[in-house]
């Protein structure tokens, strides 16, 4: 009889996480940053609504061999940003809180990747 309830318990436990809706695909927002322009005058870009967990390689300054990186981050999304040193979320990170992260021109990026905030 234990084991019927346990079993009976668990199908529920099951069926209730399964039905719960999904977190959004992507964060609501915008991410700016800021890079040098080929006349070498600074430049405003922005990222709206971006994928999350997809790691962005800033089109402007994608390849450290041609430019500069990106300066001045800032993190008007609904999610964590978590700002690279390198292209493909590689080498040194910064994270950025949810509607107020900023950075300043000491802050450098070459890529970002966005995370949900934990449910509390």
């Amino acid at each position: 009889m234990r084991f019927r309830t346990a079993l009976a318990a668990a199908s529920g436990a099951l069926a209730l996480i399964v039905t719960l809706p999904t977190s959004a695909a992507a964060a609501e927002g915008t991410f700016q940053y800021t890079y040098s322009g080929l006349d070498g005058r600074p430049q405003i870009a922005a990222i709206d609504n971006p994928d999350s967990w997809v790691c962005v390689t800033l089109p402007e300054v994608g390849d450290p061999d041609s430019s500069s990186p990106a300066h001045s981050p800032r993190n008007r999304t609904d999610q964590f940003a978590h700002v690279f040193t390198g292209p493909d979320c590689d080498g040194d990170s910064f994270t950025l809180r949810p509607h107020t992260g900023y950075g300043s021109e000491r802050l450098t990026l070459r890529s970002v990747r966005f995370t949900p905030p934990l449910p509390s």
